[in-house]
């Protein structure tokens, strides 16, 4: 098959005879060269590996340069979000891109550097679904973007404003992508200026240069030339064409759009009914997509309201379980609704064995991908034994792993739980015989433990209080306590009494511990 070629032989031929949205390109290229010059503010290129990001890195570079070395003054940080669960065939694209950039810039002298930044171990996609149980997102609880996306660009760009006071970031947002973008976009613009405020980072300022390109804009530009640190966008393209998808954007507050539809984004993401983007990619030829398609579609399944309490705990990470639709003492409905809490133990057992099952599968085949980080396992593995619900006294993390690759990883001692399996069956035996859950005697001698040796056991009382008032036992004990609980409130005077005397103690204890 022969290759493909760009519409000009050079991106100075293509400068000098094309123009995007009305505008020549030159006179593009100048703006960029002035605002560069214009101040010391360092700018930092948001990059996700998209048409519209590549487009506006290509714009800057070329536009740098075009200046004398002399000018090349400040540094230009060029920063890409890896969330750890980003669609593989992209993340390849993204890391060759930043690679070229480096390697480029440093043969050339220019001042680029290409960054990637990922969200910290304990906050990542599978630390908070696996570790933690928390659902997969959903339109309502997207509670992916912050922690994945936000907050690791926001930590860089901030590092950059406190090391230089203001910086400039250089994004690839266009008004014809939605209207609430072209909203934001005309909100915060400096009248007069070519710059906008940031929403929510101080001394952070934005310039969009592609603002009013259409889509053909974009693509005329990336295939008009080749990319000015080497190669050509074909691959990009072709991309694109398979898949049928557009790019997922940097996001940097919550103001810029997430994935959604049919972008290239997170393979895990439930917030679509369908990932239109991999469909689009299996059906072009890229079979082994269709393992993580099976997967990701599990976890969909799981937010369906109808199959919640298959997957999730009646109780939340607080211990209780919480109710939904009227209040407890409510006589219209006999049925209690509870709110689902975490996932199961189990179903986060289960599916943590099928990520590895799948993720080996592929490496077999010669793929170098990395579905789950060993970091994120050594996270997960301390949610699990010390999980507020469920603990892993097995410490079955290490045993998964083992039973899927053959071998292990650094485990640390000194990450083992309190209690071991022969521990945990003895509290079960002896909790069926007393009546008392073999969970609740596991925290309270955890806390005890927790306690040791500390001269001053501040708050002892009140962490044991908090113990014991979680809700504990089966789901239908715990209504049927919650429900004799509300008949006896009715009666005033001693119950209320009691709890009253008991917080006066709890408080008196407080002193004398001081």
């Amino acid at each position: 098959m022969a290759k493909s070629k760009t519409l000009y032989k050079s991106m100075d031929e293509m400068l000098v005879e094309t123009s995007m949205a009305g505008r020549p390109l030159l006179d593009l290229i100048q703006e960029i060269q002035t605002l560069y010059l214009e101040d010391e503010k360092p700018w930092v290129i948001g990059f996700s590996g998209g048409k519209d990001s590549t487009a506006t890195l290509s714009l800057v570079y070329v536009a740098i340069q075009k200046l004398k070395p002399a000018e090349r003054r400040k540094h230009i940080y060029v920063i890409s979000s890896d969330t750890l669960v980003e669609t593989p065939m992209v993340v390849g694209m993204i890391d060759g891109v930043v690679n070229q950039v480096n390697l480029h810039a440093k043969q050339s002298k220019l001042p680029f550097s290409a960054h990637k930044v990922t969200p910290q171990m304990d906050q990542t996609f599978w630390s908070n679904l696996l570790g933690k149980g928390y659902p997969a997102p959903t339109q309502s609880f997207r509670w992916c973007t912050e922690r994945m996306k936000i907050n690791p660009v926001s930590e860089f760009i901030l590092d950059k404003v406190t090391r230089f006071g203001e910086v400039i970031v250089v994004l690839g947002a266009r008004s014809e992508e939605s209207a609430s973008r072209a909203q934001v976009i005309a909100k915060h613009r400096i009248d007069g200026s070519s710059l906008s405020r940031h929403a929510s980072l101080p001394g952070a300022f934005t310039y969009l240069p592609i603002q009013d390109w259409t889509f053909d804009d974009v693509w005329m530009y990336l295939l008009g030339a080749p990319a000015p640190w080497g190669g050509d966008h074909f691959e990009l393209f072709d991309l694109y064409k398979d898949s049928n998808a557009g790019e997922c954007p940097l996001v940097i507050d919550t103001n810029t759009p997430s994935c959604g539809n049919s972008r290239f984004g997170c393979w895990t993401c439930t917030v679509v009914t369908k990932d239109r983007a991999m469909e689009g990619l299996i059906e072009s030829g890229e079979t082994w997509l269709q393992h993580l398609k099976d997967f990701r579609n599990e976890l969909y399944e799981s937010t369906i309201p109808a199959n919640k309490d298959r997957y999730r705990n009646f109780k939340r990470r607080t211990g209780k379980v919480h109710y939904a639709n009227k209040a407890i003492n409510d006589d219209s409905s006999t049925e209690l609704k509870t709110i689902p809490g975490p996932y199961w133990m189990k179903t986060r057992q289960d599916w943590l064995r099928k990520l590895l099952t799948i993720e080996k599968k592929l490496r077999d085949e010669g793929r170098d991908i990395r579905l789950i980080q060993p970091e994120e396992l050594y996270a997960i593995r301390r949610e699990w034994m010390f999980d507020p619900n469920e603990p892993d006294w097995a410490d079955s993390l290490p045993q998964i792993y083992r039973e899927i690759y053959g071998v292990d990883l650094n485990w640390a001692d000194q990450d083992a739980g309190a209690f071991t399996q022969a521990d945990a069956d003895l509290l079960k035996e002896l909790g069926a015989e007393h009546g008392v859950p073999a969970e609740l005697a596991m925290k309270l001698i955890e806390l005890e433990l927790s306690m040791d040796g500390l001269g001053r056991r501040v708050g002892m009382m009140s962490k044991v209080d908090s113990l014991l008032n979680q809700d504990w036992g089966s789901l239908e004990s715990i209504k049927a306590k919650m429900e004799a609980s509300t008949h006896k409130s009715k009666l005033k005077g001693l119950d209320v009494g009691y709890d009253d005397k008991l917080k006066e103690l709890a408080k008196e204890y407080e002193k004398l511990t001081n």
